[in-house]
C-alpha cells in the first residue's frame, strides 16, 4: 500500500479541478496545468479532494498510485501558490542581471551567459549575488535551476561558483607545503 498514495489531494479556494477521462486540468490563479494520469490508477474527484485508487495490484499500479497522487498534488499548488527556487553566485565578480525576461551571468568566462527563460518560468535578481526562479511548474523551475547551476557548480577547493541557497560545499584541504 502506497502511504503517498491513500492521501487525498486537497482543493483549495480559487482553484477548479476538471476530469476528462483519465486527463486532470487544474486551474487556479497562476495558470493552468494539465497531466493524464496512467491507465492503471482511478481517479475521483469528491467535493474539495482528489482521490486515487488502483485499479489492479500490479507492480506498475502500486508505482503509479504515489506518482500521480504528488503529480497533480504538485500541480495543484503550482497553480495556487507557485513555486521558487533560489541560486547564489559565490566568487569575485561572480554577478547576475535581468535584461528584460532573460538572466545574464557573469561567472569568470570571457564572455557574458545569458539564459533565455522557457514558458512559464520568470527570474527576479535581489541583490546582484542572487537569483530567484519562480514558475508553476515544480519540475520546469528544478530543471532550470539544476541547469544553470550546471553552467558552473561549486568547486572544493575555494567553493566558487553557483550554489543553492542554503547549500553546503564540502571543502577540501589545498596542497601541503
Amino acid at each position: 500500500m502506497s502511504r503517498i498514495g491513500k492521501k487525498a489531494v486537497a482543493i483549495p479556494s480559487g482553484v477548479t479541478v476538471t476530469l476528462d477521462g483519465q486527463t486532470v486540468s487544474v486551474k487556479g490563479p497562476k495558470g493552468q496545468l494539465s497531466w493524464t494520469v496512467a491507465d492503471e490508477i482511478e481517479v475521483k474527484q469528491e467535493g474539495a479532494e482528489i482521490t486515487f485508487h488502483p485499479r489492479q495490484d500490479t507492480a506498475r499500479a502500486k508505482s503509479m498510485w504515489g506518482l500521480s497522487r504528488t503529480l497533480i498534488g504538485n500541480m495543484v499548488h503550482g497553480v495556487s501558490q507557485g513555486f521558487e527556487e533560489n541560486l547564489e553566485l559565490v566568487g569575485v565578480g561572480y554577478r547576475a542581471t535581468i535584461k528584460g525576461t532573460n538572466l545574464s551571468l557573469q561567472l569568470g568566462f570571457s564572455h557574458d551567459v545569458d539564459i533565455i527563460p522557457p514558458a512559464g518560468i520568470s527570474f527576479t535578481s535581489g541583490k546582484q549575488t542572487e537569483i530567484k526562479i519562480s514558475g508553476i511548474d515544480k519540475q520546469a523551475v528544478g530543471e532550470m535551476a539544476a541547469k544553470i547551476r550546471r553552467i558552473r557548480p561549486p568547486e572544493p577547493y575555494k567553493g566558487k561558483g553557483v550554489r543553492y541557497a542554503g547549500e553546503k560545499v564540502r571543502r577540501k584541504e589545498g596542497k601541503k607545503k
